[in-house]
C-alpha cells in the first residue's frame, strides 16, 4: 500500500490492513452505505483499521464532514459480509463501502448532521461519476443483507441524497386502493410482488407464498424507500413505490 493516494480529492488517508483483491470484476459498480453503530467516530476508525476486526470500508465519513479513506477503490474492502444483489453474492468485490459515523440503535437512531450528509453526497457523486455507478446501485447495507443488517437505518435521509442526484427514489406516486398483501397470503399477487422485488435486485425466492423471508425483504425495502412505516406489510403505498422503481430501471421495461 506504499504510495497510497486518496481516490477522493480532499480525503485523509489512514490505511487499513483489512483488504484484498477484487474477484472476477475489474472495478466496483455499486456503493453500499452503512452506519458505524459505535459510540464515537474515533472508535469506529480504530476498529476499521484493526487487523483483529477483519472488517474495513473504503471510506469513513465523520460527523464534522471529514472523509477518511482506508482502502483503495481498486481493492476489495470487507464491509458487506454475507449479502446479495441482482443474483451476485460477493458484494464486497462489486462495491465501494462507505461507513457514516452514527451510533444507530445505541442512541436511538439520532439524525445525521447536515455537514456529514453533504460530505456523503459529494463523495457518492464523485465515485459515481468516476466509476459509472448506476443510481439504482447506491444502496443500503440493509438492502443487500435483509434481516441481518438495518444500516444506515431509519434516520438516514435518502430523499436528501436523491434530491442532490445520488441514488434512486421514485417520483410522486399515486397509490390506488387495494387490499394489502401480508404474511400468510398466497397466490398470484404474492408471486408478482416477489418477482418485482427480485427484478429490482433483492435476494428473494419466488414462491407465491408470503413467508417470513418475504416479510424480511419487504421490511428492508421499506427501510430504504418508506421509512416512516416499516411493518413488512405491502399496503397500497408500498406497492406503488415498488412498481414505480421497477418501471424506472434502465433496460428493464415492464410488460
Amino acid at each position: 500500500m506504499s504510495g497510497f493516494v486518496a481516490d477522493f480529492v480532499g480525503a485523509e488517508v489512514r490505511v487499513s490492513p483489512n483488504f484484498g483483491p477484487r474477484r472476477d470484476v475489474s472495478r466496483a459498480d455499486m456503493i453500499i452505505l452503512h452506519y458505524t453503530g459505535m459510540e464515537t467516530g474515533a472508535a469506529a476508525e480504530e476498529w476499521l483499521c484493526n487487523p483483529a476486526s477483519e472488517v474495513s470500508s473504503h471510506y469513513l465519513v465523520h460527523e464534522d464532514g471529514r472523509v477518511v479513506q482506508m482502502v483503495r477503490e481498486a481493492d476489495r474492502a470487507w464491509h458487506a459480509g454475507r449479502s446479495s444483489w441482482q443474483g451476485a453474492t460477493d458484494i464486497n468485490s462489486r462495491s465501494i463501502g462507505i461507513e457514516v459515523v452514527n451510533p444507530g440503535p445505541l442512541a436511538g437512531h439520532p439524525p445525521f448532521s447536515d455537514t456529514q450528509i453533504e460530505a456523503v453526497i459529494a463523495l457518492c457523486r464523485d465515485i459515481s461519476a468516476r466509476l459509472d455507478v448506476p443510481a439504482a446501485q447506491i444502496l443500503a447495507h440493509s438492502d443487500v443483507a435483509p434481516g441481518r443488517k438495518i444500516d444506515p437505518g431509519p434516520a438516514f435521509p435518502w430523499e436528501t441524497l436523491h434530491a442532490a442526484g445520488v441514488g434512486h427514489m421514485p417520483g410522486v406516486v399515486v397509490a390506488a386502493a387495494a387490499d394489502p398483501i401480508a404474511p400468510g397470503d398466497e397466490g398470484a399477487r404474492v408471486e408478482c410482488l416477489q418477482s418485482m422485488l427480485n427484478l429490482y435486485g433483492y435476494g428473494i425466492e419466488i414462491t407465491g407464498c408470503f413467508d417470513a423471508p418475504t416479510k424480511t425483504v419487504v421490511e428492508a425495502f421499506q427501510l430504504h424507500f418508506r421509512r416512516r412505516k416499516v411493518d413488512g406489510v405491502v399496503d397500497a403505498e408500498t406497492h406503488a413505490l415498488l412498481t414505480a422503481l421497477v418501471g424506472e430501471l434502465p433496460e428493464l421495461p415492464l410488460g
